[in-house]
């Protein structure tokens, strides 16, 4: 069963979100994984896109002024913070069981989340 907030933020079950991101993904001719696997039907979703397995940016859902989530850049990915943009991740799938997190690795995969290519 679906959850519909009182703002009206309408809410598919998070596995048929994950579900339905992978295969766009893959049918674009990109590749996509369930890093860590949440609560099936009202977890939460955080997304990592990659271009070739680089350029990795982390993206979550975070309210907005009007009550809505949207999709927000939280993390990029540097040579130089390698270790601790993994790290951050990782302590991310244990502090919270209910999260999933989902690679994309395909050129502009803000396009999946609904977003147009922020990195330029």
């Amino acid at each position: 069963m679906t959850a519909t907030p009182p703002d009206g933020d309408f809410r598919l079950p998070a596995h048929l979100e994950v579900s339905g991101l992978i295969r766009q993904v893959q049918a674009a001719g990109g590749f996509a994984a369930v890093v860590h696997k949440g609560e099936r039907e009202a977890g939460t979703l955080i997304v990592i896109l990659t271009e070739k397995g680089a350029n990795a940016r982390l993206f979550e859902r975070m309210p907005s002024a009007i009550g809505r989530r949207e999709w927000r850049l939280t993390r990029t990915q540097t040579p130089e913070n390698s270790v601790e943009f993994h790290e951050y991740i990782k302590r991310r799938g244990h502090q919270d069981s209910d999260l999933w997190i989902v690679e994309l690795d395909i050129v502009n995969g803000e396009r999946f989340i609904g977003l147009s290519d922020e990195t330029g």
